[in-house]
């Protein structure tokens, strides 16, 4: 399907951010036909840009955002003169340089000038621009590795943008170095793959660095629907000299079966307070003695101490924790 038409404006279309699937690198038999890029640890965004030094942000959900981050604005200087329609991931980095997604939700979602004016300088985001899908005319059809020479050629570079280049056949190299950088994972794009909007493509492979973490379960919260009455997610700390602390609330990955079993071990460990030395912002939240050790997976920590994208995996036995 064709894209459609900006409401207004004929001078670039409307491109929905093409989405890569859940999966492994390709195998070393196959890595000369793929490039790899650094998975960023941000939120996607399609940049507009109909050629008069103006760009129009666009985010996944389809929501404006040139507004929430002004400092991207200088970006359409670059790029006046030409219609185009870019692809690239909004990041906020640390003091170490490495994206921190904590931060970046400070920024997410702010409109209000005087606001986005300070934030701006507190934390200021960086685009990393990985695509180009409209210059003068559509690049869609276009082969992935047509597309980014395009994109290099334009040199689009400033404080807070960048189109960093991509590893070629070399999939473990760029594993290690994500790894190293402190980086979320790798994103693996068929050099052959056209750009296929609003699509989930195989064409198109992430995979991330994952994190396995013992955590010791101090609570839960009920399910709803089918799953009321059995926790729908447990409440996680990790063991510090003050005490237990929160860490996060963990229902991904937990099968029907597993949520019965909790529900049979936690009713009988009920308590009347909670167990965590710092405050819990989860509503009505079922306390239990911190009795059971479960080992999840996870993709790394916010700025505030939480788990980032806890996955469930099992229930640790072995490990009961005694207090």
């Amino acid at each position: 399907m064709a894209p459609s038409a900006e409401p207004g404006s004929a001078s670039y279309p409307v491109i929905r951010p093409m989405l890569a699937t859940v999966g492994p690198l390709p195998a070393a038999h196959e890595e000369a036909a793929w490039a790899f890029e650094a998975k960023w640890d941000g939120a996607r965004c399609i940049v507009n840009a109909p050629g008069d030094g103006t760009i129009r942000l666009v985010t996944r959900a389809g929501n404006d955002a040139t507004s929430t981050y002004p400092e991207l604005g200088p970006l359409g200087a670059q790029l006046r003169g030409r219609s185009a329609v870019l692809d690239g991931e909004v990041v906020v980095l640390d003091a170490r340089g490495r994206p921190d997604f904590g931060l970046l939700q400070r920024r997410m979602g702010v409109v209000n000038p005087r606001r986005t004016a300070r934030l701006a300088m507190e934390y200021p985001v960086h685009l990393v621009l990985f695509d180009l899908m409209y210059l003068d005319g559509s690049l869609l059809g276009s082969p992935y590795y047509e597309r980014r020479r395009l994109l290099a050629g334009l040199r689009l570079r400033g404080p807070n943008w960048s189109a960093p280049a991509y590893v070629e056949g070399h999939g473990q190299q760029a594993w290690e170095a994500s790894l190293q950088g402190g980086l979320e994972g790798v994103v693996a794009k068929r050099l052959t793959s056209a750009y296929l909007p609003g699509v989930r493509s195989p064409e198109w492979r992430k995979t991330k660095h994952l994190l396995t973490l013992d955590v010791i379960i101090g609570g839960w919260t009920e399910g709803h629907g089918g799953l009321a009455g059995l926790p729908g997610s447990v409440l996680a700390g990790v063991a510090e000299p003050a005490g237990l602390r929160y860490v996060g609330s963990v229902g991904s990955g937990l099968s029907d079966r597993e949520r019965r079993e909790l529900a049979q071990y936690l009713g009988v460990i009920p308590l009347d307070h909670s167990p965590f030395v710092n405050p819990v912002d989860v509503p009505q939240a079922h306390w239990a003695e911190p009795r059971l050790v479960a080992e999840i997976m996870l993709s790394g920590w916010t700025s505030a101490g939480r788990l980032r994208h806890p996955i469930w995996h099992r229930l640790r036995p072995d490990l009961t924790h005694l207090g």
